[in-house]
């Protein structure tokens, strides 16, 4: 069991965050972050990555993308039925899976695509193929929020893989039932606002909430790369 830090349960959601960096500032005073580790902050692309930028600065720690991304369901490209990571770690919506019909060689192939897609972004920002060290680091894990969590969980199981000292997620808005489904892969948990009764949509948390470019991410990994670890 994770130690847990929740800020407030709410029923509905409300549109608490101006954007991204709103959150991650939020998120970053709600840590106290003078009381933890130094480490190395991963953020999910590409959503999560102005969320942790204000939190690698606190903690003066270099900032990294955990490549993993949903697995999007042909006929609804917006819903995932599962994740995969750059190193090929992936978990699959089985129940989502039979829903859609979706056959096992359309797993196959969007799988593929999806880890195309990965090794460009890999090429694409700062920091090239080389995954960090994490022996005897913290690794916080940041995202603008979870939906089913199931990519937050393969991005947990790619980065455990590094050997961390500890796991510690951290997101502005979840779900409560999807946060139960994630905590057991950390040791820590910050979470602003769960959110306890569906329907449950992250951008329904943000006044802005729009997809972020690859310039936008590359300026943003910037700031942090010649940070200490």
């Amino acid at each position: 069991m994770s130690e847990m830090h929740i800020f407030k349960r709410i029923s509905r959601p409300t549109a608490f965050f101006l954007h991204r960096g709103h959150a991650g500032a939020e998120l970053r005073d709600f840590m106290n972050i003078v009381d933890h580790e130094a480490g190395i902050v991963f953020a999910l692309p590409r959503g999560g990555v102005p969320v942790a930028d204000p939190i690698a600065e606190a903690l003066h720690a270099p900032l990294e993308l955990a490549m993993v991304r949903k697995l999007p369901v042909p006929a609804s490209p917006e819903v995932g039925f599962g994740a995969v990571a750059l190193d090929g770690s992936s978990l699959l919506n089985t129940h989502l899976v039979d829903y859609f019909g979706i056959q096992e060689a359309q797993v196959a192939e969007i799988t593929d695509e999806v880890l195309q897609e990965l090794r460009r972004r890999r090429t694409e920002y700062p920091g090239g193929e080389a995954f960090p060290d994490l022996s005897g680091k913290t690794a916080y894990l940041v995202d603008d929020g979870l939906a089913t969590g199931y990519t937050m969980v393969v991005a947990a199981q790619m980065v455990r893989k590094l050997k961390p000292k500890a796991l510690v997620l951290c997101v502005p808005v979840s779900p409560w039932d999807s946060l139960m489904s994630v905590e057991k892969y950390f040791q820590e948990a910050y979470v602003l606002y769960v959110q306890e009764r569906p329907p449950f949509a992250v951008a329904s948390f943000y006044q802005h909430f729009k997809d972020l470019s690859d310039r936008e991410v590359r300026t943003i990994l910037a700031k942090h790369s010649k940070s200490p670890i």
